[in-house]
């Protein structure tokens, strides 16, 4: 697979979404440079409330000096909101935001105007209320994709870990994301760097719909890749039946082609934009 790095991969379809600590900001050019298909600066969870200020200042002067990424604000309810997206709005490096606890389609909405309505928002649904409202926040002006925050959201409502606890409100996501005709939703992050159990709940995000996953560590980086990419054989498939459809004067032969024509086109897509070669 080839070394694509955040740079080369569009947000719609971004597989690996890498969150850096804003208190550290002597990290930001080695994760632009990762193989991370988007970054996010958090200024959010991972920040003190008493370094939010200092965070938010260095996540600004890096955005104005060339930097590019993403930004997890704070929740449209905190006291922090409103210095987010004043000190974030109009500069140069900022490639979107992600809103952090969405519970309303007027979080997102509110969020996109303060930013002067041209700065795409990833709403991050991480509460019962939030699961509950995804539809409308997936319709809001200004949405762009939808996030789960799994862990706040197990926090919020007692439930485990579990796969088949966690299928509903995944698969909430993936639904309220279609109603939005939104590309698909943005896993939860996975604690740890164990490969196999990355690769496992990675694939699991995957079946359910999801087309992005939070990352925690590089080390995850080229496993989410992976798995969220196209695999090899899928794409010989999809390029097969692609060449065979054209050689046919693209003549749809019965009610199976046109889906399998999309799957192919989608497939093909990706596999590009990712740089997967076919089996």
């Amino acid at each position: 697979m080839a070394n694509t790095s955040h740079r080369d991969v569009s947000p719609d379809i971004a597989r690996s979404w890498l969150l850096v600590n804003a208190t550290r900001p002597e990290t930001f050019d080695a994760a632009e440079k990762s193989r991370a298909d988007q970054i996010i600066l958090d200024v959010e969870d991972a920040v003190d409330p008493r370094l939010k200020p200092q965070a938010r200042a260095d996540v600004a002067t890096w955005l104005a000096a060339g930097g590019t990424g993403w930004v997890r604000i704070n929740d449209r309810t905190s006291d922090f909101w409103s210095d987010d997206v004043d000190a974030l709005a109009g500069l140069p490096g900022l490639r979107g935001v992600m809103l952090a606890k969405a519970e309303a389609a007027a979080h997102v909405s509110e969020t996109f105007d303060r930013l002067r309505g041209t700065t795409p928002v990833i709403a991050l649904v991480e509460s019962a209320l939030g699961i509950e409202e995804a539809a409308s926040i997936a319709r809001a002006r200004g949405a762009y994709r939808l996030a789960f925050g799994s862990g706040d959201y197990r926090r919020d409502t007692g439930t485990s870990s579990d796969d088949l606890a966690m299928a509903y409100p995944r698969s909430r996501l993936v639904v309220a994301s279609r109603v939005g005709n939104l590309p698909g939703p943005i896993d939860g992050p996975t604690v740890g760097t164990n490969h196999p159990v990355l690769r496992e709940q990675g694939e699991m995000a995957v079946a359910l719909g999801m087309t992005g996953k939070l990352c925690l560590d590089t080390d995850q980086l080229p496993i989410i890749n992976e798995v969220i990419s196209p695999t090899r054989s899928d794409v010989a498939w999809a390029r097969e039946f692609l060449e065979d459809f054209e050689a046919r004067g693209r003549v749809i032969r019965d009610g199976s082609d046109l889906p399998r024509l999309g799957r192919a086109e989608k497939i093909d897509k990706l596999a590009r934009a990712f740089g997967v070669e076919p089996a």
